[in-house]
């Protein structure tokens, strides 16, 4: 059994003891001291918290809990059931409240859970707020209501349709140019509530034909849910045999966009936000922003157009600050996330599929002929397990020394810029390895760069 506690929630597996898993005695312990957090960071004695769920099997357990806990706590619930964590995140906005938390372990497997939580704009909260809530979960100092102050529950059935109508509302996405190009896209939503949202939304932006894959939202995920090449061989194959224009993939909590072109090859999800960049790039100034562990590419086109790109540690709510500094006009994560601040500062696969499609039929050619007119770079992605003894810093610190006459950031670990490649070294917070990512021209290039960082690093382990 697994329990990991964070500074943006907590997730582990379902069952076991408690402290050891997610069991209902730690959904409780969570929840009600984020509630206690909140009430204390608002200074209200009432507060409304927003709260939703994925599909997977324990969802409904999870969110029944969550639900009690609340309003046990006297916070007021606004419940709206099967969701994404952007629609959450969207609706904590639109209903003013004061707080959210998505049940979701996002891209683990079936039997993992998670609770994300929100502060009141519908955004991750950040470390020290995380800390606070670890303090209070672990001191056990929280003050549930007596019986005449319990907390109101309220169900929300339309968030998703609200969502998709302040996405299809942009002023950048453009209906009419889609339903001109009659696409015919496949969706593998692997049975969670991208079933939901991601065919309706496609219908609404004027897609001819849509085809569902793993659409039911019923939680027993038809692959690894994490949207890698290596478990999308179903959709890639149905995208060439069906003769689509797209294939689009999203994770179990529909804040992260895989795309499949017409041959069934890989879009890559690094590409994601790099396409959608472009187009909102190729029709306003400004800045980007992405992790430090994503593909040069989006520095590449943002400086190809006279704007600046920024560097984030890696975290959502990391890139969301750096935005905010910056002043960034989209931003993200090589993973498939999308950041888009005119609609709001949280991925959303929603609003990425909705760019995008507009901007490929804009362009009036094909997904695979879109991909070659970015700059091409591969990723290379490999870790070094280490002994506990080992002074992880430390080996870090000798590796940004070694290359202090580069440009290198140390911003989260050590990342080191050479002329047209990068390498990316950083520890786990879980167990004792350092990952290393670097990225190049072609994947032979990115290997043998790990590869040398990786002799230099255990040379300096060995002495």
């Amino acid at each position: 059994m697994s329990l990991i506690k964070s500074i943006s929630g907590i997730r582990g597996t379902i069952g076991g003891t408690e402290g050891q898993g997610l069991t209902p005695i730690d959904v409780v312990k969570f929840a009600s001291a984020f509630a206690t957090f909140l009430k204390q960071n608002t200074g209200k004695k009432r507060i409304t918290m927003v709260v939703g769920r994925d599909a997977r099997v324990s969802g409904a357990m999870v969110d029944s809990l969550v639900t009690g806990t609340l309003l046990g706590m006297g916070v007021d619930v606004v419940e709206t059931g099967l969701s994404t964590t952007p629609t959450v995140e969207m609706t904590v906005i639109s209903q003013h409240a004061d707080g959210g938390i998505i049940i979701t372990a996002s891209h683990n497997p079936k039997h993992w859970n998670a609770l994300k939580l929100l502060n009141a704009k519908g955004e991750f909260i950040d470390a020290a707020e995380g800390n606070t809530v670890l303090a209070l979960a672990d001191s056990g100092k929280v003050d549930f209501a007596e019986v005449d102050d319990l907390g109101t529950l309220t169900h929300l059935e339309n968030s998703i349709d609200d969502h998709i109508k302040k996405v299809v509302a942009l002023p950048l996405v453009d209906t009419q140019a889609i339903a001109n190009a009659h696409f015919r896209i496949a969706v593998d939503a692997v049975n969670s509530t991208g079933g939901i949202a991601i065919p309706k939304l496609l219908r609404v932006l004027g897609v001819e034909e849509v085809v569902e894959l793993n659409c039911e939202p019923t939680g027993l995920f038809a692959h690894n849910p994490e949207p890698l090449p290596e478990n999308l061989t179903q959709i890639s194959d149905v995208v060439r045999q069906q003769h689509c224009d797209l294939g689009v993939v999203v994770d179990p909590d529909v804040d992260r966009l895989a795309l499949v072109c017409e041959d069934g090859n890989m879009f890559g999800e690094e590409y994601t936000l790099v396409s959608v960049a472009d187009y909102i790039l190729s029709n306003k100034v400004g800045n980007t922003v992405s992790n430090m562990s994503s593909t040069r590419a989006l520095r590449d086109i943002t400086e190809a157009r006279g704007a600046s790109y920024s560097a984030a540690a890696v975290g959502e709510v990391n890139v969301v600050t750096k935005m905010k500094e910056t002043n960034a006009i989209i931003g993200g994560e090589g993973n498939g996330g999308v950041i888009y601040p005119e609609l709001h500062y949280g991925r959303d696969a929603l609003v990425g599929v909705a760019l995008f499609l507009t901007l490929l039929a804009k362009k009036g050619c094909k997904a695979s002929e879109l991909r070659k007119t970015f700059p091409n770079y591969v990723i290379s992605k490999n870790k070094i397990q280490l002994t506990p003894d080992i002074d992880v810093d430390n080996v870090l610190h000798l590796m940004a020394e070694k290359y202090k006459d580069l440009d290198i950031s140390t911003i989260d670990g050590v990342k080191i810029n050479f002329d047209h490649e990068w390498v990316h070294l950083r520890k786990s917070n879980t167990e004792p390895i350092i990952r290393v990512y670097s990225e190049s021209a072609t994947a032979e290039k990115a290997d043998a760069l790990a590869n040398k960082i990786i002799d230099e690093i255990n040379a300096i382990i060995r002495k």
